[in-house]
């Protein structure tokens, strides 16, 4: 179906057909310019994959950039020194890193004063896969002829598996350190999982 076009805007259009070409050419030239300019935004670590918690490498992290709106206080800039640092807990693919989730200052740093680092060996390395930095764990031993806990409701600060075993670094009190001490030295240790 044809748009009849009334005659007097059809003269001005002939005669100004130059002049709207021109006009109509800078606008497409405009848009692209935008389209190829910088990017914009902050560029920020992300997490590269779905992450357990515990020791970062490069590779578990890419720079993306997204508006600043978009970002949650404390994000860490690409470039930022993260390498080696402990994740506190698990984080998903493309999810902004920030330094709430990252132990700084040592293990300990951000717990109740009081606490120290105990390392725990956990012989069953499919067990000690499945907890996370965070997650708060009664620590169980198994005797010849009882079963006790050795320790209740400890922090999993960081973690390192082997074939031979998981060992876990929870922050303890200085008591439920030596009881596990006493534990790990006669008995097999396991462990149970608080809901989070």
């Amino acid at each position: 179906m044809r748009v009849a076009v009334p005659a007097r805007w059809a003269r001005v259009l002939a005669r100004r057909r130059r002049l709207i070409s021109a006009v109509l050419l800078g606008l497409a030239l405009a848009g692209t310019l935008v389209s190829v300019r910088a990017p914009s935004g902050v560029a920020v670590l992300v997490a590269a994959r779905d992450l357990s918690g515990g020791r970062l490498a490069a590779s578990d992290l890419v720079t993306v950039r997204l508006p600043s709106s978009a970002l949650p206080d404390g994000y860490l800039v690409a470039g930022s020194a993260v390498a080696g640092k402990v994740l506190t807990a698990p984080a998903r693919r493309g999810e902004v890193l920030t330094d709430a989730r990252l132990l700084g200052g040592g293990l300990l740093a951000g717990n109740a004063p009081g606490l120290v680092a105990t390392p725990v060996r956990i012989e069953d390395a499919d067990a000690a896969g499945l907890v996370t930095s965070g997650d708060v764990i009664d620590v169980l031993a198994a005797y010849e002829t009882h079963a006790e806990t050795a320790a209740q409701r400890v922090t999993v600060l960081t973690k390192a598996q082997s074939e031979e075993g998981g060992l876990l670094v929870l922050a303890t009190t200085t008591g439920q350190a030596t009881s596990l001490a006493r534990a790990q030295a006669s008995a097999r240790l396991s462990f149970a999982i608080h809901p989070r």
